[in-house]
This record gives structure tokens, C-alpha cells and sequence, in this order.
């Protein structure tokens, strides 16, 4: 497993180099109904060391100087959720004194409540929070938490970091229909939201293959709704939708095969994109990309009539 993978092209951060401090088979403290890295394997909130601070910093500068620096965030997005990295702290201390590029941290927030996640993500420059719903029972349907967990106590927490943060924040709020999409508790996230008073607030859908087959992007009229009630809440300028796809600008340094699978794993790749960023190689694309899915390194997946690349972990 690579420790970092990419750049990739971030609908949020630019191009952005990919920290994988929560090693597969996927642990979080969610089940989210749409994750596009599929169910989780071990629902956990237990906070445990996975790596080596040092290492993870070492990965981060090789990793910079292969690609030449063109990067614009470097930015902990794993196999899972990053807070469950009891050195999560340190890495990003000693990623920040190794390379001068901005941090981000994209966390489903199940563990904001803790005072030492708190302050291990005060070492972000960014922090991008997901904020799905507001009511109970929306929240346990589409993030399906550990059983342990609070939604008063995560938005407790939530209002404590956003009031003590210095840095960039910003919200991610995913519109699955039938389940968040209801007007009262897009209205109720909304507020909740602007309590937080992000940078930006984003509304997303689904444009991978979610966990869940039945979990289906919210209707086209849903989201002009949902963004109007944000904007009405947030102000001009401060909501953004999430609703296309990034592009091919992926970047396979030296080992492209090694970069293909690392990337597929927290991040599904259009066939088509694949076969773009391979062909930069003397190898042929669909003779690796058929390697890859026949050995079952990568499974190829059908949704709303294009075809991905996802990484196939085999227990």
C-alpha cells in the first residue's frame, strides 16, 4: 500500500497529493451509504497508530521531488477516516517541517467531539467537514455510524472547532435521494452549517459508484433548492456544487501500474481517464488496465452509464 499517491485533480484543493495514513481494508467510524470506496470493513472508533510520523513525512518530501513541487495541497484523504490516526498531529507537524505546501484534511467529523482530534486538526491548513444531515435519524440512515456515537456530541464538538479554527474551513454536504433530500432537513443542514461559518460550503452527489446500489444522486431540482437555501443562509459566493467530475490530469510519476492502484483505491477512476493518463507510456493502456482487472487488482464498475477503475481488496 502507498502511504501517498498522485496528484490527483481535487474538485476542492487543485491538484492534490494524496496522504493514505489509514492502511486498507477500510476502517472508519462511518458506513456512509454513498461512500465511493465501498461498506466499511471494520466499523471503529478506536484511535491506534498505523505509521511512523517520520515515514510519512519521508514519503511526502520523495513524493514532491519526483513530481517537481506542482502541487497546490497536500491532503490526508485515506482508506477510511484520517482521525482514527492516533499520530495524526505529529505527521502533519512533520509533513509541514519537511514541505512547504499547504495541509488539508477531509474528515467525516464522527470524532470532533474529542478534545485531542480537535487539537491535532488545529496542525491543518484546511479542514473540510462533512455535514450530511441534522436530524437523528437522517443521520444514522445515510453516515450509518458506530453505535457509540452522538450527533449532539460530534455537532457539540464541530461549533468548538469551528470557533477556535485559524485556518481554512469548509463543509461537504452529499444530496442523496430519498434520504437527505427532504426540504425541512435540507433546510435544518443548512442551518447547521451556517453556524459553522465555513469558507465554503459544498454540496455534492454521488459521481462514483456509491456502497450502496439504491443510493441515488438527489434530482437536478433538489439541488438548485438545496443550493438557494445555502446561499440564502451562507451569503453570495460561500456555496459551491459538486455535481462533474475532475478531469484526466492525473499524475503517474515513475511507476505508473503502482499509481494506478494506489489512486483507485480512495479514488475511482473513468476508464477513459485511465486510458489517458497510461498513454503517456510506452505500454499499452487496455493491456495493463486488462492485466489489472483480470489478476483482481481492479474491478471495473458500471454507474450511470460510464465505466470506473476501483481497487478490489480481497480478504
Amino acid at each position: 500500500m502507498e502511504l501517498v499517491f498522485g496528484p490527483v485533480p481535487s474538485r476542492r484543493l487543485g491538484r492534490s497529493l494524496g496522504v493514505n495514513n489509514i492502511p486498507p481494508p477500510k476502517k472508519c467510524s462511518y458506513s456512509c451509504i454513498y461512500c465511493q470506496i465501498g461498506r466499511t470493513w471494520e466499523l471503529t472508533i478506536e484511535r491506534r497508530s498505523f505509521h511512523d510520523p517520520w515515514s510519512v513525512a519521508e514519503a511526502v518530501s520523495l513524493k514532491i521531488s519526483e513530481i517537481g513541487g506542482q502541487v497546490d495541497y497536500v491532503t490526508f484523504v485515506p482508506d477510511g477516516e484520517p482521525t482514527l490516526d492516533e499520530n495524526l498531529g505529529e505527521e502533519a507537524r512533520r509533513v509541514k517541517a519537511v514541505v512547504e505546501k499547504p495541509l488539508a484534511i477531509l474528515t467525516n467529523s464522527s470524532l470532533i467531539f474529542r478534545d485531542d482530534v480537535r487539537s491535532d486538526l488545529m496542525s491543518f491548513d484546511l479542514v473540510s467537514l462533512k455535514m450530511d444531515a441534522a436530524s437523528k435519524d437522517v443521520w444514522r440512515r445515510i453516515n450509518r455510524p458506530h453505535p457509540s456515537l452522538s450527533l449532539d456530541e460530534i455537532l457539540e464538538g464541530a461549533r468548538k472547532f469551528a470557533g477556535e479554527f485559524s485556518g481554512e474551513l469548509i463543509t461537504e454536504t452529499m444530496l442523496i435521494e430519498n434520504v437527505n433530500d427532504d426540504p425541512t432537513e435540507i433546510e435544518a443542514t443548512a442551518d447547521l452549517v451556517a453556524e459553522l461559518e465555513p469558507r465554503k460550503a459544498y454540496l455534492a452527489i454521488p459521481t462514483r459508484p456509491p456502497a450502496e446500489s439504491w443510493a441515488k444522486p438527489a434530482s437536478e431540482e433538489t439541488i438548485v433548492k438545496a443550493y438557494e437555501s445555502f446561499k440564502e443562509r451562507l451569503g453570495s459566493g460561500r456555496v459551491e456544487l459538486l455535481i462533474g467530475y475532475e478531469g484526466s490530469g492525473f499524475d503517474l510519476g515513475e511507476n505508473p501500474v503502482e499509481n494506478i492502484l494506489a489512486i483507485a483505491s480512495v479514488h475511482p477512476i473513468m476508464i477513459d481517464y485511465a486510458h489517458q493518463a497510461l498513454s503517456r507510456f510506452r505500454e499499452d493502456p487496455e493491456k495493463i488496465i486488462n492485466e489489472l482487472v483480470q489478476s483482481g487488482l481492479l474491478k471495473l464498475v458500471k454507474y450511470r452509464g460510464m465505466s470506473f477503475l476501483v481497487r478490489s481488496w480481497r480478504g
